[in-house]
């Protein structure tokens, strides 16, 4: 399955195209993109490929070992459902969403992240882009706890996991005694009290989708102070494609995360269609990422970068794994 992983770093430095299985978590990606593909050229062979692929994650509706349950199947089956809905997507959809349900802590108020480490009960930014699957699973379903439990893990995210200036952290260990925060650190940004990059489009993109989903505007509202963060930075580069964090010890001669801008971008173009004042602002910033990433910087030739569209992205440096990659 063609599928990329972020694991085995020193692949990355070979040039080779790294492979995965279904359960990582990734691997929505690919089926995902693929129907993008297909809706924007109506091309019947990308839908071919597209339900192929999103077929092949079909065990993953079993499989309750991870939180990002959500960046696997509604990518995959998301996708599948808004462009070639069957009979079988929303059971595919609700029995994973209902996996994902199943790591909340009612005490705490939010999904478990991580099975690993010395943590107690781990919550990391990252975890709100998989609240787009619970949403949907109430309207396929008609059960409600699944949108409670997204806006539940929402609200103690934005008390615990943000700063007053708008920033994040990108690990909240919880302590399942009693709920309380234990700690507040990083895993793959620059220190505990930087920003990480990808973190804070994590971040601005599971706001704003929570807003979309709800209608409350206290979401809106923290995703628009995420973005002043990000653009208002005294690091924030011309091209808008942000430093791997936001305090980095060599910028700027530091590495960039395309990956971050991206979906920063995302962001910013559905913030641009709702009520918000100048909302042509939010879509300008949004052209000039895109137009960053198009170009020769970091958009790669037709046949190298593994085939890989953008350059210079960045997983985790302190892990030393997928350093401009």
């Amino acid at each position: 399955v063609l599928f990329r992983s972020r694991i085995n770093p020193a692949a990355d430095k070979l040039g080779k195209l790294r492979l995965c299985n279904v359960y990582d978590w990734t691997s929505g990606f690919f089926p995902g993109t693929l129907w993008y593909a297909y809706e924007l050229t109506g091309n019947d062979s990308l839908k071919t490929e597209a339900v192929k692929y999103t077929n092949q994650l079909n065990p993953v509706r079993y499989y309750g070992g991870t939180h990002d349950l959500g960046f696997m199947v509604n990518c995959s089956y998301g996708n599948a459902r808004r462009l070639a809905p069957n009979d079988t997507i929303a059971a595919v959809m609700t029995e994973t969403a209902d996996n994902l349900y199943k790591r909340y802590n009612d005490s705490i108020g939010c999904i478990r992240s991580w099975d690993f480490g010395a943590w107690n009960f781990p919550v990391i930014i990252d975890n709100m882009m998989n609240l787009e699957l619970l949403f949907a699973a109430t309207r396929l379903s008609g059960d409600s706890t699944f949108y409670k439990v997204a806006v539940s893990h929402v609200d103690r995210t934005m008390k615990e996991q943000y700063r007053p200036d708008g920033s994040c952290y990108h690990v909240v260990d919880y302590s399942m005694k009693d709920g309380s925060v234990r700690n507040r650190h990083t895993a793959q940004g620059y220190a505990h009290e930087s920003a990480w990059s990808r973190g804070q489009a994590w971040g601005i993109y599971g706001l704003t989708l929570c807003y979309r989903e709800t209608g409350d505007r206290k979401y809106l509202d923290q995703a628009l102070k995420a973005v002043r963060f990000m653009f208002n930075h005294k690091n924030t580069p011309e091209d808008l494609v942000f430093y791997w964090d936001m305090d980095a010890p060599n910028i700027p001669n530091d590495y960039r995360d395309a990956s971050a801008a991206a979906c920063i971008a995302s962001a910013l173009y559905e913030i641009s269609t709702v009520d918000v004042p100048e909302p042509q602002t939010y879509k300008a910033y949004a052209d000039r990422i895109m137009e960053s990433l198009a170009s020769p910087t970091y958009r790669a030739e037709l046949g190298t970068n593994g085939n890989f569209l953008l350059m210079h992205c960045v997983g985790s440096i302190p892990h030393n794994g997928e350093i401009d990659v």
